[in-house]
Formats: structure tokens, sequence, C-alpha cells
């Protein structure tokens, strides 16, 4: 059986975290000097571990094991959001490393702006063919409007070649990260082998009311757009749980008013809204349902609400036989302290899942806190997850 240091692991994850230091977590958003600096770093330990690296046109650092396969590609991302955590991402690259270095045949992965800083995925969805230069033409950081382009031209890799991934390299795509919530923990529980990754299903509203005098305008006279909107909620938050399952979630992530003045009577509403869930008959249920209250709203209220799809994404199960692997190490390890779960929030694996077999590992997150430097797992579990998988994968690779 491969023996993974799990003392190293945990140096590596420690002195990782150095860079970009922020609190007790990390700032290293993409194409940051810091994230730069890490990526630098991260080239330096696959060279150590036998793996041969290189940089990407979109910064995806890719470690290559020279041995013969079947490989396994194993990884996940080490850019960070804003004053964010120390694990989220980097987790999963330093298990590959890990692996890589107890001697599994494994090629590593970091791949370019998960965060999202750019753009949705980048880094993942280059590696697959699916990112078209104009659309990098096109992207700009969301906090500061910088163009892409310009940041990959500041980051050195302007000019650099995009290759595609070989999917016959591979007989599967691993990646471990945190839970990201409370799940875990609430039950007392180490380790969660992911079944899939949710899809998430996004919308806008618009209404139309008619702006007006706050103090002249009678209550009865009123066509307000903002109350539409909460009246909306108030019934989506009503309704939804009559038709969800167990693990869906909603989210209104922004209501914005126009003109947006104390004493103006708002004539326009914008509201942002997304619904999660790894079953697609539920979210078709959900959306229906969504259809439906504008439809009535639009009869009874003054104002004219229209619904409109921004993206449908669809949901990405995990393999059967790597969650199996996983699953038979974690009862290992961990008997009756492990669990099935989908992941409610979206990951590079999603889109491996493409082209290859893919599965995740999680470990419990402390309070359940994630995107915010106080995120923390306990070092035992980070441990006792690392065994697990690479338990798994080097029974994987034997099946």
């Amino acid at each position: 059986m491969a023996q993974v240091d799990t003392e190293r692991f945990l140096k590596d994850l420690n002195e990782l975290r150095k860079i970009g230091e922020f609190k007790t977590g990390v700032h290293r958003p993409t194409f940051s000097a810091e994230d730069m600096e890490s990526r630098r770093w991260l080239m330096d330990r696959m060279r150590e571990v036998g793996l041969e690296p290189s940089m990407d046109g979109i910064g995806n650092v890719f470690g290559r094991h020279p041995g013969p396969g079947p490989h396994l590609l194993v990884g996940s991302h080490i850019e960070s959001q804003n004053q964010a955590g120390w694990l989220d991402g980097a987790l999963g690259v330093m298990a590959g490393v890990a692996l890589a270095r107890a001697g599994l045949p494994v090629d590593v992965v970091a791949f370019a702006d998960e965060e999202g800083h750019y753009g949705s995925f980048i880094g993942s969805r280059s590696l697959l063919g699916i990112l078209e230069d104009s659309e990098i033409d096109s992207l700009k950081n969301r906090y500061h409007g910088k163009p892409l382009r310009e940041a990959l031209r500041e980051a050195g890799l302007e000019g650099l070649p995009r290759p595609k991934l070989d999917p016959s390299r591979y007989k599967g795509f691993f990646e471990m990260h945190i839970e990201q919530g409370t799940q875990l923990e609430s039950q007392g529980l180490r380790a969660g082998v992911v079944t899939g990754i949710v899809a998430i299903w996004q919308f806008r509203l618009t209404i139309e009311g008619m702006q007006d005098h706050a103090g002249g305008t009678t209550m009865a006279e009123r066509r307000d757009a903002g109350l539409t909107a909460v009246r909306l909620l108030s019934r989506v938050d009503r309704e939804f749980p009559l038709l969800c399952g167990p693990r869906t979630v909603w989210t209104c992530g922004r209501i914005a008013l126009e003109p947006g003045a104390p004493s103006i009577i708002p004539g326009r509403a914008e509201v942002l809204f997304q619904f999660r869930d790894i079953d697609v008959p539920t979210l078709e249920r959900l959306e229906e349902c969504l259809t439906r209250i504008v439809q009535e709203m639009n009869r009874t209220e003054r104002t004219t609400t229209t619904l409109e799809a921004m993206s449908r994404s669809k949901p990405a199960l995990c393999d059967p036989a790597m969650q199996a692997a996983l699953a038979d190490a974690a009862t290992k390890h961990a008997n009756g302290q492990w669990q099935h779960m989908p992941s409610g929030a979206g990951h590079d694996a999603q889109y491996m899942a493409r082209i290859m077999p893919a599965s995740m590992l999680f470990t419990p997150s402390i309070n359940g806190i994630s995107h915010h430097w106080a995120e923390d797992t306990k070092e035992e579990d980070l441990a006792l997850n690392i065994r697990i998988m690479a338990d798994a994968a080097e029974a994987y690779l034997r099946g």
C-alpha cells in the first residue's frame, strides 16, 4: 500500500498559507503577485516529488508524472477569494502532491481562477478546449475591472500555449476539498464521499412599476416595484419547501431598486435569484413553480414582472467505481464516521467529469465557515482524509 507522508502534507499546506497570509487565512486573488508566487512555489514542490511542472497561458499549473500509466489526475486550485480561507482549493492541490510523493502515478493540476475573479472556471474550461480567445478578450476582473488580457500580460503569461488535456491518459480525476458547510461536523463525521455536484439554475426577475413621489402618492395609487419584489420572494419561500429535495437551496443574491432614493417609490426592481440541486426533476419543478408565481402575481399586482433564465447548468454525477473506492477506504480509516453526500458548491471536478470519471472527497469545515479568513479544518481530519484518498486512488488504479 502507498505510504502517504501526512506530516509533510500538513507542512506543505501550512507553508503555502504563508503566501498572501491574511489573519488566519489568505488573500491570493487570481493573477495577483501573491497568486503568481504561490504558483511558482507549487512548481518547486512538484519538482521535488518527481513531477515535470509547467504553467500554461491561462495560469494552470500542471505537474506531469514521467512514468508509465495508468495515470490519475488530482488537483483543485490555489488562488483564493478575497481575504478568504487557507484550505479552499489548496487542500486538493497539495493532496495531489502528497499522492505523487507517495509514489502513485498521478498528474497534479492547479486550475486557474476557479474562484471566478475574471470568469467562470476559465482554467478547467481552457484545459477542455471550451474557452475561446474571444471570451478571454472580453473578460474583466469583477472587483476592479482590469481586463483579463492585461492581467495575463502582467503575470508573464501572455503568448504561452493553452494545451488541451488528453483524457485517454487518465483513469479518473480525484479532488479533495473542504465541505464548506456544516453537514459533516454537525453529525460528528470526519469524511464525506461526494455523490455529485449540484446544478445551479440562475434567473433575473425584472419588475416594472411606476416611479413616483413617496409623500404625494397614496398607497392605493402606488405601483411599487420594490414591494412586488418582496412579496414575490416571500411566496417563493412559502412554496419552494413543498417541492424541494432534502438538500435543495435557493438564494436571492441581489435586489436593485431604481432610482434607489428614500423619498421615491421604486419604479423598477431587478432580482437575481438562483436555486441548486443535484436532481434535474426537482430543478424543473422549482422553475415551474417560479414561473407560476410570476404569472399569478402579474394578474394581482399593479406591476409587471418578467422572468429571464440566465443559466441552467447540469449536475455532475461522481463516478460509481471511484465513489466505491473512496467508500471502502473511508470505512477502513473512519468506520462509522463518514457519509455519502452531494456537493452544494461548484468545483473544477464538474468540468473534469465531462471528459473522464471524476470524484470528490470532503473534509469537515469547522463551524461550516468558508470564503472567510476564519475557515479551518482540524489537522487530524486533514491527515485522515489524505490517507483515505491515497488508499482509494491506489485501489481504483488496481481495479
